[in-house]
Order: structure tokens, then C-alpha cells, then sequence
């Protein structure tokens, strides 16, 4: 049996460090690997294959920052391409990016079952692309790989019961990632802070394309860097020339992107994790770091329910600061 994978963004990375050793090692099965280039850069792509040992891919299809109609259009055209060639019987996609969703609708399209992993995942926000890619990739998938109770309940509320397709609770891949991968964590080079930083990313479109929210996060992270503890900001391309084009200015501690053993390094030694990001507040919980979230809704529920995870949004009116003060000072 063949199947074909598509990845192109670094959770998609991590999760099929995991889900590819795994393919690698059943008799019957074969893999081909897809990357359509949605994180480019050598610090968000190709450190991650070197460092978690994900096969080379197969077809690198370069593509990237585009609109998120540009980008899955020309995704869509080349995956088509590539599934007529390789007729694989299953199409493996990840998690809820543009990649994820042009890889399952091309596939949908010739007729090959999807396999969804982390499926039934809401935030219940559709202004997030990323809200959208999820909802749509589970709707024309033939199996959804659950992570947790709450997606299945999810996806039951949407008539997923009465549809034929194999929902299946299996568990959290990036929890088994960040297990396997914790005894290799390795120091970013030159890095000298001592323990007990504030550790930040910030990419989210909700949050770096809004001029107003982005504003406020850059307000919040200097005065958290002057006044509490050093933040750390390994910062993403994107975000990096969006800062600049606003003329805002960060006094905080930058880095450039990190692989994920450099990145676990970090968790395992943060006081903080304040982040936008989706994966890293997963990261956080399993590292046992307290986590402030930049957002207005987040699809991991649980996290919030238990105490591990606050929401902040990015409005200074409300209190992004006092809460990460607060976090930081009970951790």
C-alpha cells in the first residue's frame, strides 16, 4: 500500500517525524513524501528533516509567500499533479494549513481516501484560515485521527456519526514527539540567557495583520522584557519584515527560527511560554510550563479547562500584561 504524505509547515514536521518512522517500520506500507514549500526558510524546513531524521521529501513543490488563495491554488495544481503520477492509495495530511487542505481537496477530487491526523479540532472562530483549512479537510477525509475527547465531541455535534467516515481517538503525535525527542535537546547556538526567560513566538495572520493587535503585542512584549524577564523571541520571517514595514520596534531579545531540538531546549528552561502558536501551546503543557496565549479562542480547549493555558487576546485594554505578569510570577 502506498501513501502518499503532504507536509510544508513546521507542526506538520514534527507530527510526521513520528508518523513516518512508523509507516517506515510496517511491512506493506510505502511512503511518498510531499513538501509543498509553505515554510521556506532553512530554519523552519530543513533543520527539521536533518533533526528529526523525516526522510528527504520525494517532490518539493517551492511554494510560498503568496496570498492564502495564491498559495492554495498553485498547491492544488501541482498535488493533482503529483497524485496522477504516483497513484497512491492513501493521501496522509496534517493538521490546518493551506497544504493541509489543497493536498485532501486534490485528492478528494480523483477520488483517493484522506487520512486526517489531528482532526476535529474548533476553535469556532471562522475568521482563521486556519479554522476554515480543518473544518473543510474533515468533511471530504475518510478517516479522522482524533487527539483528543474534545474533537471527537466536536465532530459528533457536526453529524460526523451519521456520515461514512472512521472517526478514531488516538491520541496526541506531537505529545509523542516532544517524548521521544526531550533526551536531545540542544542549545541554540550562542544563546547565553540564564533560566527563567519568557518564551514568545508570534506569527499568527489574526495577530501580525492586524496593525492594531500587532501594535499592542509589541507594546506588551517590551515592557515585559524591561520590567519582568528577558523575552525570547525566535522570530519568523513573515513577522519579522511585517514588524518592520509598520516601523514598530521590538526591544526584546530576537533569535532566528530554531529547529524543534533547540526549541524544546528553550521550553525545557522557560519560566513562560506567551504565544499565538497552536503547537507550542501543547509544547508548553507537556513540558510543564505555564502558557499565555495571544489569541481570542484557541482549539485546545482542554488546556484552558485545567488551568494550564490563559487567553489573553491582544488588546491592552484587557490585561495581556497583568496576566503574563501574574503567570510568570506563580511559575
Amino acid at each position: 500500500m502506498k501513501v502518499l504524505t503532504i507536509i510544508g509547515a513546521r507542526p506538520q514536521f514534527i507530527k510526521a517525524s513520528v508518523v513516518s518512522k512508523a509507516i517506515q517500520e510496517t511491512d506493506g506500507l510505502t511512503e511518498v513524501l510531499v513538501h509543498t514549500g509553505q515554510h521556506f526558510d532553512a530554519n523552519m524546513s530543513d533543520v527539521f528533516f536533518e533533526q528529526l531524521g523525516i526522510p528527504r521529501p520525494d517532490y518539493q513543490l517551492n511554494i510560498n509567500s503568496g496570498s492564502h488563495g495564491d498559495m492554495t491554488g498553485r498547491m492544488l495544481i501541482e498535488i493533482e499533479k503529483v497524485l496522477l503520477k504516483e497513484q497512491p492509495d492513501w493521501v496522509l495530511v496534517y493538521g490546518d494549513t493551506n497544504s493541509t487542505l489543497a493536498g485532501a481537496l486534490a485528492a478528494a477530487k480523483l477520488h483517493i481516501p484522506v487520512a486526517h491526523v489531528e482532526a476535529g479540532l474548533r476553535s469556532f472562530n471562522m475568521q482563521m484560515p486556519e479554522e476554515i483549512n480543518r473544518i473543510l479537510t474533515d468533511q471530504i477525509s475518510s478517516v479522522l485521527f482524533c487527539p483528543t475527547d474534545s474533537a471527537i465531541a466536536n465532530l459528533a455535534r457536526e453529524g460526523f456519526n451519521d456520515k461514512p467516515i472512521k472517526v478514531l481517538q488516538v491520541g496526541d503525535v506531537m505529545q509523542d514527539s516532544a517524548e521521544f525527542f526531550a533526551q536531545q535537546a540542544t542549545q541554540p547556538q550562542g544563546f547565553e540567557l540564564d533560566d527563567g526567560f519568557i518564551l514568545t513566538t508570534l506569527h499568527r495572520a489574526e495577530n501580525t495583520d492586524n496593525p492594531e493587535r500587532l501594535a499592542a503585542i509589541v507594546t506588551a512584549l517590551n515592557h515585559l522584557h524591561a520590567n519582568l524577564a528577558s523575552v525570547v523571541l525566535p522570530l519568523h520571517p513573515r513577522t519579522r519584515k511585517v514588524i518592520a514595514e509598520q516601523g514598530l520596534t521590538l526591544n526584546v531579545h530576537l533569535i532566528d527560527p530554531v529547529g524543534y531540538l533547540e526549541m524544546i531546549w528553550l521550553l525545557q528552561r522557560t519560566g513562560l511560554v506567551l504565544t499565538d502558536s497552536g503547537g507550542v501551546q501543547k509544547e508548553a503543557f507537556f513540558f510543564g510550563k505555564a502558557c499565555v496565549t495571544m489569541r481570542d479562542q484557541t482549539e485546545w480547549i482542554e488546556l484552558i479547562e485545567v488551568g494550564a493555558n490563559e487567553l489573553v487576546g491582544a488588546d491592552l485594554r484587557n490585561p495581556l500584561i497583568l496576566i503574563a505578569d501574574r503567570a510568570m510570577l506563580a511559575a
